[in-house]
């Protein structure tokens, strides 16, 4: 499968999915006019990805967002819904959570990812502004 990178805009995140080091990584901030058409295919990419992957292997997770307003949360939600059904099915997903050590929002998010989402590894990073 081709890996999947889209540039950082303004109002959007880098997206670099690289399948084939088994790295998924998003980095900046998420507010798109469209966020449904933006993380659509991002999402459906990813599920054919772990649909077809039947190696077992251990799969990373990096999530560095500082922002990200309500429609790309529930966005969010369904991209680590997948992962969460990956991990399930026994492939072990990493999540590593960076945050802002004084952004108790982007803290919180974390914290509400890792009891929604019980079977990934999660990790909190906070990093120094």
């Amino acid at each position: 499968m081709d890996n999947l990178f889209i540039a950082a805009s303004a109002s959007s995140p880098e997206v670099d999915f690289r399948f084939d080091e088994r790295k998924l990584s998003l980095k900046g901030e998420s507010y798109p006019e469209n966020a449904a058409q933006f993380w659509g295919e991002i999402i459906a990419t990813l599920r054919r990805f772990l649909d077809d992957d039947a190696t077992g292997s251990a799969i990373t997770v990096n999530v560095a967002l500082a922002y990200f307003n309500s429609s790309s949360t529930k966005m969010l939600f369904s991209l680590f819904d997948a992962l969460n059904e990956k991990a399930d099915s026994g492939t072990e997903v990493i999540l590593n959570w960076y945050h802002d050590e004084d952004d108790d929002t982007i803290f919180e998010f974390g914290q509400e990812l890792q009891e929604d989402f019980p079977a990934l590894v999660f990790h909190d990073h906070a990093v120094q502004s």
